[in-house]
């Protein structure tokens, strides 16, 4: 009787604890991100495959009123590498993200830099197969940039960049977030719209966000707190705006698994994901 007892109560502790153990692995399912915007489903992280995790959060907007979702992904970067992609490489002047991935047969790809009126791309650039824009932009919307070096993918201020340390890079802006901490900028601080983000989590795990709402979208500020708070478990140490708007998209494919987020133009830039060979 008494081991019997003993067991019941060690079962009822066990059990305790791995209640306390789900409710801090998990982020809260509502709570009030600025003035304004209600996470009413954060979402939980699903694997899609060694190194990928997939994830959507589900936000409300008080006023103006409408729902959005942020779709998430997250690579482990020493089993995935990422690869920036160049339209013309497939002798196309542009292209959506389900194009980029499935021409260069990445699990997932994503919008990047800015471009103008006939496509092409702005700031400095830089592909495997060549530099493309050699020069870095002092313009005070590109402050950051997206490479990939020796040790892997990074986000960095345009000030530390170094063309020379980078096998691919881009640049783009706003930087958002660097070592932890919110960069502050202009007056576009509270503009709703849709977003395409990229950074590095203090895991140093490639994450990436892009915004899927009819109308509006996220604000920088609300980003910055998104991905800096640790009740989102989002942990961005350095974050990165991409070109948003229309040009935000995202595809992922991975199994029987696939989502196509498609934006309202096609871009000359993306980055691709790609699975590292054994």
């Amino acid at each position: 009787m008494m081991a019997r007892q003993y067991l019941s109560v060690g079962l009822v502790f066990t059990l305790w604890l791995l209640s306390v153990e789900t409710v801090h692995s998990q982020a809260p399912a509502r709570a009030q991100v600025g003035a304004t915007l209600t996470v009413t489903d954060a979402g939980r992280w699903r694997t899609l495959q060694n190194g990928v995790g997939f994830r959507t959060m589900v936000m409300e907007r008080a006023n103006p009123n409408y729902t959005l979702d942020l779709k998430l992904l997250r690579f482990d970067s020493k089993v995935v590498g990422a690869r920036v992609l160049h339209a013309k490489q497939f002798q196309m002047k542009t292209a959506s993200a389900k194009t980029f991935a499935e021409k260069s047969g990445a699990i997932a790809a994503i919008n990047a830099s800015y471009f103008d009126e006939n496509s092409r791309p702005l700031a400095y650039l830089k592909t495997a197969v060549q530099e493309i824009n050699r020069s870095v932009s002092k313009h005070a919307l590109y402050t950051g940039v997206f490479g990939v070096g020796e040790s892997g993918p990074f986000v960095i201020h345009r000030d530390e960049f170094l063309p020379a340390q980078a096998s691919e890079a881009l640049q783009t802006g706003p930087l958002l977030l660097r070592r932890g901490v919110t960069v502050e900028f202009g007056s576009n601080l509270a503009r709703y719209a849709r977003r395409t983000v990229i950074g590095i989590d203090k895991k140093g795990q490639m994450i990436v966000g892009v915004t899927d709402a009819v109308v509006g979208g996220l604000s920088f500020s609300e980003i910055q707190e998104l991905f800096m708070n640790g009740r989102w478990q989002l942990d961005a140490d350095d974050l990165l705006n991409l070109d948003g708007g229309g040009s935000a998209q995202l595809y992922v494919k991975s199994g029987k698994f696939e989502e196509w987020l498609p934006g309202t133009t096609e871009v000359p830039v993306g980055i691709g994901f790609f699975t590292k060979p054994n």
